[in-house]
């Protein structure tokens, strides 16, 4: 029989998989395996309601065969096999599946879903080969077919004389070049390797013969010389794969350990994790889950290397090791693996991006791991404070992304210190302890607790008896101004113009101090020349002389962050120098200022906003003159 061609759109997919679809040439071990399933599951389903198969579910295998010497690799099954025909319309025009067919024809139970769809992955095998031969006996046929093809140049189908239903796949690898080593896949342990790492839960037992060295038996008298003890080789058929996945168990059936186990096994991670949740989700999609918290952010998880995911399995067969695509950035500290048998596998198991059932599914992860958080910190406290340190921060930067689209579903995870007793709180816990006459959710940002405790503009607010949040990480204060409100009450930093703290009676004694003092204040923030937008005297100051407040958008700490940026910009809030009046500095000036003495003011002026500068933690612009001031002036 002569060569036949391709279709000329079957040709153009075949030449663009081979060079671009795939992104690892390795998966074409994972094809041909799920396709050697896809055809024992019909044969078995087949066996259910026919006795003349003659064969029992133990009875099917799929088998991987090795030749070093001629360069083949071989993968038999003894599943339905394929007439001359089926290799035509199967193998002949690529992307046209008998799975589907039979799958929807058959209307089959969840126990006998079909994996892949033959024809597009079957193509794979040309990445790694220069020539495919597939031999096929149908079952219920009596004669065996031969399909061979080098490639897009065609094929040829011939009669072969294969007694046993089923089918071999015989792969002629291609030669190894200094960019690809093809001889890689002649490797028993790596072919072990591929199996295990995506092709473990196929239903029906991958087997190899595996070749190994084992010590021969010594005599007593070469025991008593001390001879070297020879090794002979000797071949063990192994079970590559271990056909049942954990989370397709029922839950009753697995204890913790399991599921700890499986979590440091397949995940590389020497910590059990923190939580786990095993989903089994009936709807449509349908999918199991199993999903897992670290107790320990991986080192490179703040930084551009680290990448999200979950492994994505199609009825036990590994898709993808990470699917970003199904957790989203907020919850990327999330490791696992979903498997869904609803997903659809046209082109390649490798182009679900834009899948619309993944979607669904990814949506309805993220829902879990929302849920599992929420009863972390209502029912164990202790562990979900743990997890809050390692992975806190990506809450946050969740919140102030995207324009704080997510705020509503992550603002309840959030934690932060406390000015009462240094615990932390969440945002619920303080509303709720708010007393009635509190119009604010009051917070201070620094760079350490112990350093916001020192800031003077928290007197006000503590004395006043109420409860302050204390921000310590960059993102916080971006992220709370995002949320803006919770529960109808604003958030207030301490530093902001008007804490709602003052009483009527304050406010007039304050104002009349200040216009009693209007030209010293205005000597003063003239002395300064633009460093402060104004002068003022303070109502938030109990025992300190002098603050830094700002107006305003943009705070001090904002300022700090945004500055501290790779990108150069140049940010200012607006400052504002507070001096407390009933502090004795106050009186101080105020006798310089009657004085008439201009230059001693404005030396007050910068020394007074060094000062607050230093509180702030912020750099002092020249240390040099603030020492020689301090000195004058004493």
């Amino acid at each position: 029989m002569g060569t036949k061609q391709f279709k000329a759109e079957s040709k153009r997919l075949l030449e663009m998989m081979i060079h671009s679809i795939y992104t690892h040439k390795e998966i074409f071990l994972r094809e041909l395996i799920s396709n050697a399933s896809d055809a024992i599951d019909k044969l078995y389903f087949k066996s259910l309601t026919d006795d003349k198969v003659g064969l029992s579910k133990d009875d099917f295998a799929i088998w991987i065969d090795v030749d070093k010497d001629a360069r083949t690799l071989k993968i038999t099954d003894n599943g339905i096999g394929m007439t001359e025909e089926e290799l035509e319309a199967n193998l002949g025009t690529i992307a046209n599946s008998g799975s589907f067919k039979f799958k929807s024809e058959n209307k089959l139970e969840e126990d006998n879903q079909i994996i892949g769809q033959f024809g597009v992955g079957f193509y794979s095998a040309f990445m790694v080969a220069k020539k495919v031969t597939v031999i096929s006996k149908a079952y219920g046929s009596d004669k065996a077919f031969r399909w061979e093809s080098e490639g897009v140049d065609g094929y040829t189908i011939t009669e072969d004389d294969k007694e046993s239903v089923g089918t071999v796949i015989i792969l002629e690898l291609l030669d190894d070049t200094d960019d690809e080593k093809y001889g890689e896949f002649l490797d028993e342990y790596r072919i072990k390797g591929l199996v295990k790492k995506y092709s473990d839960y196929i239903r029906f037992p991958v087997k190899m013969k595996m070749q190994h060295s084992r010590p021969k038996e010594q005599s007593e008298e070469d025991k008593a010389a001390k001879k070297p003890v020879e090794y002979e080789d000797y071949i063990e058929v192994e079970t590559l794969n271990s056909m049942v996945p954990l989370w397709k168990k029922s839950k009753s059936e697995l204890k913790e350990e399991d599921y700890k186990h499986f979590y440091t096994e397949k995940f590389f991670d020497y910590n059990e994790p923190l939580k786990y949740a095993h989903v089994k989700n009936e709807g449509v999609p349908s999918y199991n889950a199993l999903l897992y918290i670290p107790s320990k952010a991986p080192f490179d998880y703040y930084s551009k290397e680290y990448e999200k995911g979950l492994q994505l399995y199609s009825n036990g067969v590994l898709i993808m090791d990470k699917c970003a695509d199904l957790l989203p950035d907020y919850f990327s500290f999330v490791k696992g693996l979903v498997d869904s048998e609803d997903l659809s596998l046209n082109i390649s198991r490798e182009m679900l991006q834009h899948d619309r059932q993944l979607r669904v599914i990814a949506k309805s992860i993220e829902k879990t791991i929302s849920s599992e958080l929420k009863k972390m910190l209502k029912n164990e406290r202790e562990k979900y404070e743990e997890f809050w340190k390692a992975f806190g921060m990506q809450i946050k930067y969740g919140i102030y992304s995207d324009y704080g689209m997510n705020k509503d579903k992550l603002q309840d995870l959030l934690l932060f210190a406390s000015s009462n007793e240094g615990k932390l709180v969440t945002l619920d816990e303080y509303v709720t302890a708010m007393r009635e006459e509190q119009k604010y959710i009051y917070y201070a940002t620094g760079e350490s607790i112990a350093r916001i405790e020192q800031l003077p503009q928290t007197e006000l607010v503590k004395d006043s008896g109420f409860e302050i949040l204390y921000l310590t990480d960059n993102i916080d204060e971006f992220a709370v101004k995002v949320i803006n409100k919770y529960k109808d009450k604003e958030f207030k930093n301490v530093s902001a113009d008007d804490l709602g703290l003052e009483t009527p009676e304050k406010k007039e004694e304050l104002k009349a101090k200040e216009e009693e003092s209007a030209d010293m204040l205005k000597t003063l923030a003239d002395a300064l020349e633009g460093k402060v937008t104004k002068v003022a005297l303070s109502q938030r100051l109990k025992s300190h002389p002098v603050c830094l407040t700002s107006e305003g958008e943009i705070t001090l700490e904002m300022e700090k962050v945004l500055n501290s940026l790779p990108n150069d910009q140049q940010v200012h809030a607006q400052r504002v120098l507070e001096i407390n009046p009933d502090h004795e500095i106050f009186g101080k000036l105020k006798a310089i200022s009657e004085a008439g003495d201009t230059e001693k003011l404005g030396k007050y002026a910068k020394l007074l906003y060094t000062q607050a500068l230093m509180i702030e933690g912020m750099p002092i612009e020249d240390p040099v003159e603030f020492s020689n001031l301090v000195c004058e002036l004493m």
